[in-house]
């Protein structure tokens, strides 16, 4: 679509949406901002920002409905469902709806990896960003990870790599968005208050290679428990990885060793002793990462290099300090049951107790599988956030009664440090979204580390 004098409505006034607004205000539009929140109730470095934005010629509708009939075209952030009343309205008279990341695709020149799964997106994309660094110095690493595609993708030449982390929300408004080599996880339930059913969950994650042509790549994950109904919506060259099994094409571990045999021959890649990243979760991460590179023509050398040397990524798993002998890791990315799983099942392997601080958000998801494995693992478990009662009933079911509740993170982490002992853990976790509390998981993930590290010992 030519914008040049058209006009567009871009619903919600956070990062996306500010940058889906420049956007199209490049592109020729006469560009309004909607956001049900009014001015006033904006904080001081966002007001600014409104200011800077009116001032460039972009119009704001805040806390006030704008009539939708007099717009060509809107853009919805990420945060914001397709199945609000307003969307109703524009869609009723026939008015183009996209989402932010949709509507930055259509400006991309370069070729595009995209990544998305219920657990493991941000370090794999992280891990892939740094490889196709290696490979092409030219890369952009955006999307879901915090950085929008729609401010960085006018600068992207034609030469350069996107390696974009895609979610569920960015994806269900994605009708044309075609990457050259997609990777889907896996499926695990998640975002259930906003998608409704695990069908139309998998299906917004079907999306990131439906429009994808015979000569891209696919990559999917063997061990998946929705791997074969997955490989039914694939139409480009299908890529497995796997920790259980050798697949014809893709990547696999085998007694101890990352492998990958994409044109055939088998090649050694490295150890899982020698990745830096550990536990089972992780060493797919390593595989779809291997998987990918491999798929983008990426030199075994420099994927073997990149993999042994990656550490992580912020906020999962991550290790904040020891004081008087307790460890105090950061897990805030883990939003779901699965991926907070992941990290109990990790962090166990030091043999240490774990004192755990859960709760958030809820997302109309259950914990059980989560709480059964609390006996023998965690000393204690530090509730908080809008899912108390919830978790409470489900160790009470699997008969785990050490928990309490708490109003604030900070009093939370604070019981938890005056109750442990030298030789145990302090593990942030939460298995729920942050936003009944915070902002984000990152700011959730700072709030704990700043606190943490105030701390006397």
């Amino acid at each position: 679509m030519k914008l040049k004098d058209k006009k567009v409505l871009v619903v919600g006034n956070a990062r996306s949406g500010i940058g889906a607004a420049k956007l199209a205000y490049q592109q020729g539009a006469k560009v309004c901002i909607y956001d049900g929140k009014p001015y006033e109730k904006w904080d001081a470095s966002m007001k600014q920002m409104i200011d800077q934005m009116k001032a460039s010629g972009v119009e704001y509708a805040l806390g006030l409905e704008p009539d939708v009939a007099q717009f060509d075209l809107v853009i919805l952030s990420p945060g914001v469902s397709p199945e609000i009343e307003l969307v109703q309205k524009v869609k009723a008279k026939g008015i183009m709806v996209t989402g932010e990341f949709e509507f930055a695709s259509w400006y991309c020149k370069a070729p595009i990896v995209a990544i998305t799964g219920t657990n493991g997106k941000t370090t794999t994309t992280t891990l892939v960003g740094e490889m196709m660094k290696a490979f092409n110095p030219e890369t952009y690493v955006v999307g879901n990870i915090g950085n929008a595609f729609s401010e960085a993708v006018e600068q992207i030449p034609e030469s350069g790599i996107v390696v974009a982390e895609v979610s569920s929300f960015q994806l269900e408004t994605a009708n044309t968005f075609h990457p050259k080599v997609s990777a889907l996880l896996n499926i695990t339930p998640d975002h259930l208050n906003r998608h409704g059913t695990m069908e139309n969950y998998c299906r917004a994650k079907y999306q990131i290679f439906a429009n994808q042509a015979p000569n891209d790549f696919t990559i999917l994950n063997t061990k998946d428990e929705y791997y074969e109904e997955a490989k039914v919506h694939v139409k480009g060259k299908l890529i497995e990885f796997s920790t259980t099994m050798v697949p014809t094409c893709g990547a696999y571990t085998s007694e101890g060793i990352l492998y990958e045999n994409i044109y055939g021959e088998a090649h050694e890649i490295c150890t899982i002793e020698e990745l830096k990243i550990k536990g089972t979760h992780n060493v797919e991460n390593a595989l779809a990462a291997l998987a990918i590179g491999a798929a983008f023509g990426v030199p075994r050398k420099l994927m073997r290099e990149v993999l042994v040397n990656f550490k992580g990524v912020e906020h999962r798993t991550e290790y904040v300090t020891t004081k008087k002998g307790v460890d105090f890791f950061n897990d805030s990315k883990a939003t779901n049951t699965d991926a907070a799983i992941a990290g109990l099942v990790g962090l166990s392997s030091l043999n240490k107790p774990i004192r755990l601080i859960a709760g958030g958000m809820d997302k109309k998801i259950s914990f059980t599988d989560w709480v059964k494995l609390f006996k023998g693992r965690v000393a204690k478990v530090y509730i908080i956030g809008e899912t108390k009662m919830q978790i409470i009933d489900e160790c009470e079911a699997v008969d785990y009664k050490d928990y309490e509740t708490f109003d604030t993170l900070e009093q939370a982490i604070d019981k938890a440090y005056k109750e442990s002992k030298s030789g145990e853990c302090i593990l942030l976790s939460p298995a729920c979204a942050s936003w009944d509390m915070f902002e984000s998981y990152e700011q959730r993930g700072k709030i704990f580390k700043d606190f943490v590290n105030q701390l006397e010992g």
